[in-house]
């Protein structure tokens, strides 16, 4: 299995900027299309964005198109969500998620490889 580790989360202004990270290890990476989901206190895990395993289809949430974007870098074994315009709602704990799945999709149930999450809090 993957092991999956997220970092660069924190505080920031509405308008401002993060950038997460998503560290894997464990089993070829490169296998794996990646996910992005949030939890906010109280609420469901929600979908934030997705990317295929060699990094050429992605596939976003309608609440961060345009704001956010994921990459990922195969040779280090990494997964990025550059976020941007950032708005209080968009607070939340932010996951990362891998699932051997070829085939995109926002449902949460279909990725078994989780980390355990980071904190993303955007002040009015």
């Amino acid at each position: 299995q993957v092991q999956l580790v997220e970092s660069g989360g924190g505080l920031v202004q509405a308008g401002g900027s993060l950038r997460l990270s998503c560290a894997a290890s464990g089993r070829t990476f490169s296998n794996y299309a990646m996910g992005w989901f949030r939890q906010a206190p109280g609420k469901e895990r929600d979908f934030v964005a997705a990317i295929s395993i060699g990094g050429s289809t992605t596939y976003y949430a309608e609440s961060v198109k345009g704001r956010f974007t994921i990459s990922r870098d195969n040779a280090e074994n990494t997964v990025s969500l550059q976020m941007n315009s950032l708005k209080p709602e968009d607070t939340a704990v932010y996951y990362c998620s891998a699932t051997r799945n070829k085939v995109l999709t926002p449902t949460p149930r279909m990725y078994p490889y989780w980390g355990q999450g980071t904190q993303v809090t955007v002040s009015s």
